[in-house]
């Protein structure tokens, strides 16, 4: 159903190039980020009260763009691997089934590598938590994942904003290892994504027909074209706009969820900052900025073709719940947010911190 070594070809081939540095200065770079890594897990288990030891099962990998490419290519493969089953079933065996699969597949195969081509020039780290153990990208065993900073991306952000790069990196692993630590002190939030996600996919519509009527509907709301007296869509890109009533629930859970792992991530690495990053104001400002001002009409529209803006505002939205929850019950109470599926934050909370508050502490007080 998908070549996946076409996907990662053409996505190798198709990705840009990285900023220029001599074999040293690569070198350099890739030390310094391990090091980073190292340090950032005692500021970030210390800020966060998150103590634990099992980051060590959790490798860190530092990668040029056709790294991180291999690695969602595995990542993929694995968790679409039910849905891919129950397409396939549902082809069956008829005349010109494996003929069509084999067609079918190149062609996903090379949408798949423009699509990571398009990512993997903008990625500056992340959490792989699905990720399969291969001998070239390691991961923790019993499930645990690994941890990917990809040196070009992170070269060229901090030569962009013309920072300092030693205090650009370091504030980068804070980032990154905040979500290392998530996953590794909260046994249970893997397997509950990882459930949200199966979910999500097993309402996936597989019927040709069925499929092309939606995408007709969603291109026509994203054209204006919306029949009269239907409701607006409330500016949903084009991939929740040909989802399923049910997938559309299982996605405001999964963005809810998001949207706390990402805040609670830039609300770590600004609270960490100051103490450790002497120019982590100019930084944020400068970074700020730059998610901001955004890019060319060609980026604008994939961005919101793929729902990449949703992220941007799951980042703000969450940092935002973080910071007044933190301020409200301090940051023992905002642990009570791990505690189990139903201590999460719902989409609503969310954006309004309070109710949560009033849910999980007053409830139980």
């Amino acid at each position: 159903m998908v070549d996946w070594n076409l996907a990662v070809a053409t996505a190798t081939r198709l990705v840009r190039p990285g900023p220029e540095v001599s074999r040293d200065e690569a070198r350099a770079v890739v030390a310094e980020l391990r090091r980073h890594a190292k340090s950032s897990e005692e500021h970030v288990r210390s800020f966060t009260k998150m103590g634990t030891e099992d980051t060590h099962d959790t490798p860190v990998l530092v990668v040029d763009r056709a790294g991180w490419v291999r690695a969602n290519v595995a990542g993929f493969r694995e968790v679409l691997k039910p849905l891919l089953e129950k397409m396939k079933d549902r082809r069956g065996s008829g005349p010109g089934g494996a003929v069509l699969g084999a067609v079918g597949g190149k062609v996903t195969g090379v949408e798949l590598g423009m699509l990571l081509s398009f990512l993997a020039s903008r990625v500056l780290g992340q959490y792989e938590t699905f990720a399969p153990a291969t001998r070239e990208l390691p991961a923790g065993a019993n499930g645990g994942g690994r941890l990917l900073l990809v040196a070009p991306n992170i070269v060229h952000v901090e030569r962009e904003l013309d920072v300092d790069p030693h205090d650009f990196r370091l504030w980068v692993c804070l980032h990154e290892e905040t979500h290392r630590t998530q996953f590794s002190s909260v046994p249970w939030l893997r397997d509950h994504l990882e459930g949200e996600i199966q979910s999500f996919l097993g309402e996936t519509e597989v019927d040709p027909m069925t499929v092309l009527e939606r995408i007709r509907e969603a291109a026509q709301s994203l054209a204006g074209g919306r029949p009269e007296g239907e409701d607006d869509d409330g500016g949903r890109s084009f991939v929740e706009l040909v989802q399923t009533p049910a997938q559309r629930d299982i996605l405001a859970r999964l963005t809810a969820v998001m949207s706390l792992l990402e805040g609670h991530a830039d609300y770590v690495m600004d609270g960490v900052g100051p103490d450790v990053v002497p120019s982590v104001t100019e930084i944020r400002e400068k970074f700020k900025e730059r998610r901001q001002r955004g890019a060319s009409r060609l980026d604008q529209a994939l961005r919101k073709l793929l729902g990449l803006d949703a992220k941007l505002r799951q980042y703000k939205d969450g940092e935002r719940f973080v910071r007044a929850v933190v301020e409200e019950v301090g940051m023992d109470g905002f642990n009570r947010v791990w505690t189990s599926p139903n201590t999460l934050p719902t989409k609503a909370e969310i954006a309004k911190p309070a109710d949560w508050v009033a849910r999980v502490h007053r409830k139980a007080d």
